[in-house]
């Protein structure tokens, strides 16, 4: 038997739910710096060199106080209130960038990311020559220096993504999509979902796609994801419905790009899921 041919387990989400960065500072950052939940950013940070202290007030999933010493990667996947306390006079030097995930902290892959993913440069292969542009085209004012920054800090999200795919424990992420990803069978079923969500999908056509018996792959994917298939196939769908209704389209062509059997089906399904009715969501969204 030949072996199964390498599926990719980003694009797929990536290309319906994107992840733009922005460059928000480079270079020597003193004394107190505040980055609140409430502006409705993620965050990466660079730590290039120095040391930093971070304070996480009133948190209870991440520690509240954190000291790093060596290049360190900080990655705040979605808004989350966190403060540098830097010694002005050893100011460490950083390269941030402010993280916009469509759909905010419903975005399938931020929302199965831990609040803080923390981890030394050198922990992470393939990010020196990512790194080498970026610090390149942050340490000077250069044409088209942010538009190249925004780019660069976006590469260095997807290596990051790449490794936690394939290190879920090394990171400490809990039952979720990302270690469903990183199961090579669970993710054939996976991905052939985010490819086509419209499609008649019973869970012996799942299991079938991971190379799995009916229970075997109902049991493996409740213990690894944290849900059932059909949930989990629920939750993507109605995941898609919410970014192309911010789009514009009507609820009539959604229901038959998403395997509904009319716009009612749809209708009733969202409002299991949101509590609410498609346009009555969007009206809230929007408002």
């Amino acid at each position: 038997m030949q072996p199964a041919l390498p599926i990719d387990r980003l694009s797929g989400i990536l290309e319906r739910f994107r992840v733009q960065a922005q460059l928000h500072h480079t270079g020597v950052l003193c004394g107190h710096t505040h980055f609140d939940a409430g502006a409705g950013f993620g965050y990466l940070h660079v730590l290039r060199r120095g040391e930093l202290k971070v304070s996480h007030p009133g948190a209870r999933e991440v520690p509240e106080a954190m000291h790093f010493n060596e290049p360190t990667l900080l990655f705040y996947p979605r808004p989350f209130t966190h403060h540098f306390h830097n010694p002005p006079r050893e100011g460490s030097d950083f390269t941030c960038a402010r993280l916009l995930f469509d759909g905010g902290a419903q975005n399938p892959l931020a929302r199965a990311l831990p609040s803080l993913i923390a981890l030394p440069l050198a922990t992470v292969p393939g990010l020196d020559a990512a790194l080498e542009l970026l610090f390149a085209e942050t340490d000077r004012v250069r044409c088209g220096q942010r538009l190249l920054a925004d780019r660069l800090f976006e590469v260095v999200v997807l290596k990051l993504l790449r490794w936690l795919l394939d290190h879920p424990q090394e990171a400490g992420i809990q039952p979720g999509l990302v270690n469903g990803l990183s199961d090579a069978r669970l993710a054939r079923a996976l991905v052939a979902m985010h490819d086509d969500p419209g499609q008649a999908w019973t869970l012996d056509r799942m299991a079938a796609c991971a190379g799995m018996s009916r229970t075997a792959f109902a049991n493996a994917f409740r213990e690894t994801v944290g849900q059932t298939p059909a949930d989990y196939l629920a939750n993507w769908r109605i995941a898609l419905a919410q970014s192309r209704l911010r789009g514009g389209a009507p609820v009539k062509q959604l229901a038959l790009e998403l395997g509904y059997a009319n716009p009612s089906a749809l209708s009733r399904a969202f409002a299991a899921k949101t509590g609410l009715s498609p346009r009555d969501w969007l009206a809230k969204d929007i408002g």
